[in-house]
Parts: structure tokens; sequence; C-alpha cells
């Protein structure tokens, strides 16, 4: 069995009085897509924030690679190769799609490297290619989220956060952005998921895990929640 990249241990965070997650437990092994599944407001960004430090925990812990990250730095975490990449992109409008990735790679400093990233990046999207010197402002929003993903792509990844990839995106290009999730993923880039579109996240992912009003109250293989009547007629319509 693989090993064990992504620990969350009875984890635990505020909101302020509102208590938006009560004791969230989870893993992610090396080379797995696992899924957080669950409706607006269930805790799935807050989890994903409280990993990446974006947000400060109130209890429980998190561990990457075997050491603790709890309460750590967005910055300190990124040096570490754990990428978050927000819910709407967040890409920095005014600058062009090379500067946006550029900025990806702060923590490289070997110019050979930060080359290699890029050209695999617009290897990996060429329309990013194509337009790699145009204000990122005026891009739509499959090709931003092409950016705010190949821009996580520049650090040296060992685990990738995906918040809401599909938000707002046209189904074919919903369909284009899994490929590349999946893609991504054969190339041994592991993934934590969080995905609106349960059908299409469990078509990706290996393992799943449904977060209700800030609580796991469901976990199990991809393929066995697929099949689950809950899972069924909670999230997938069928």
């Amino acid at each position: 069995m693989s090993e064990v990249v992504l620990k969350i241990t009875d984890l635990n965070a505020h909101y302020g009085h509102i208590h938006a997650l009560r004791g969230i437990s989870l893993e992610v092994r090396a080379g797995q897509i696992v899924t957080l599944l669950g409706a607006n407001g269930a805790g799935k960004s807050t989890t994903m924030k409280c990993i990446s430090g974006l947000l400060k925990p109130t209890g429980g812990k998190i561990e990457f690679m075997g050491e603790s990250i709890f309460g750590a730095a967005p910055h300190d975490i990124v040096k570490q190769g754990l990428i978050h990449v927000p819910e709407g992109r967040r890409i920095f409008k005014g600058m062009t799609i090379q500067e946006n990735l550029e900025l990806g790679s702060f923590t490289l400093k070997d110019d050979a490297e930060r080359k290699r990233r890029m050209d695999y990046v617009y290897e990996l999207f060429p329309v990013l290619g194509e337009r790699r010197h145009r204000d990122s402002g005026m891009l739509s929003g499959g090709e931003q989220q092409m950016l705010a993903m190949g821009r996580a792509l520049m650090v040296g990844q060992k685990l990738v956060l995906l918040d809401e990839p599909s938000m707002g995106l046209a189904p074919f290009l919903v369909k284009n952005i899994m490929k590349v999730v999946k893609k991504l993923n054969e190339e041994g880039i592991t993934i934590l998921l969080v995905e609106q579109n349960a059908k299409m996240a469990l078509g990706v992912a290996d393992y799943g895990y449904v977060v209700e009003t800030g609580e796991i109250v469901m976990h199990d293989g991809a393929q066995v929640l697929k099949s689950d009547e809950r899972i069924i007629n909670a999230y997938l319509g069928e």
C-alpha cells in the first residue's frame, strides 16, 4: 500500500461562533485522487483552507509527509510541496499568463527547472502557450482555470488541492478539465479534489469522503460510492 501523503485527524474549525468543521478525519495516499463530496456549505472548502494554511483550525491534527503542518503559514506549506488551487481561480489579473506562471515558481532557484516546468504547462494547455503574453484578465473562465492549475504545477508539488475546478464552466470544458486532472494523476501527481459535480468527481477519483454540516458521514472507494443508493439519491440525481 502506498504511503500516506496527507493525514487529518479530528479537525475542527470555527468562523467566529460558527462551528464549521466538527472532527473531520481523512487521509490521502500517494498516487491517489481523493474527492470530498457534499452540498454547498458542508465544509469542503473550509477543510481545504485549513490544510493549506489559509484558515487556522481550532483543533485536531494535520500531517503532510509525516510532519505536522497544523497552523503553519501558507508560504511555508507551499515550500513543502502542498499546493492549493482555490475556488474561483484567483489568478493575477493585470499580469500576463507567463507572469502568473513565473509567480507560481517563486520557490524555485533553478532557471532551467523553471523553464522545464513552464514548457510542461504549455504542453498540457496549448492555448496558454499561444497566448502567453496576453493579460490573464482577458481569458475565458475555462482558460483561467487552466492557468490556475498551470500555476500550481510550477511548484514542486507532492499534493495538489483542487477546489471546485469545474465551477461556472460549460459542460464540454468540465470534461476537458477532468481529463487533465486524470492525466496529471497518471503522471504521478496526488490530488485532493473538491467538486460539486459528484458524478464527474467519482468518475476520476479512487476514494471519496462525504461531508455534511462539517462532519464526514460516509467514505469508501469511488466505485462503491457511485453505486450507493444514498449517494445516488443525494448527489447523482439518478
